[in-house]
């Protein structure tokens, strides 16, 4: 079974977190190119600008957040892209620089490559 995980790009990277890419449009503060280690920077995956300032990472508006960068979703080339690499891999870590573990792009990225989120 193919494992997909979740990671801040400021955790020091593990052989573990198998193909690195980070989800991000921006590339986050304070991290130099090499360390993060990472094998892709699919940018265009993230949420659209518009989306991302509307939710601002507001945990009252994470529902509605999640329901609107799915339907985002179903309709981006880099949302394609990314589900070839995760079906090529055998562990992924789609990493993220925002402080809420529970309440990011990442996460929904990681519902909607295992299935959970396709169907809504």
């Amino acid at each position: 079974m193919k494992k997909i995980h979740i990671k801040r790009i400021y955790e020091p990277p593990k052989a573990s977190d198998g193909k690195r890419i980070l989800v991000d449009r921006l590339w986050p503060r304070g991290v130099a190119r090499e360390e993060a280690r990472i094998d892709a920077w699919i940018k265009d995956v993230a949420p659209s600008d518009a989306l991302r300032r509307w939710f601002s990472h507001d945990p009252e508006k994470w529902r509605e957040f999640r329901a609107r960068y799915i339907a985002e979703l179903k309709h981006n080339l880099a949302a394609v892209e990314l589900q070839d690499i995760a079906a090529k891999s055998k562990t992924l870590t789609l990493l993220f620089a925002a402080k809420d573990n529970l309440r990011n792009n990442a996460k929904v990225l990681q519902e909607f490559l295992s299935g959970g989120a396709a169907a809504e």
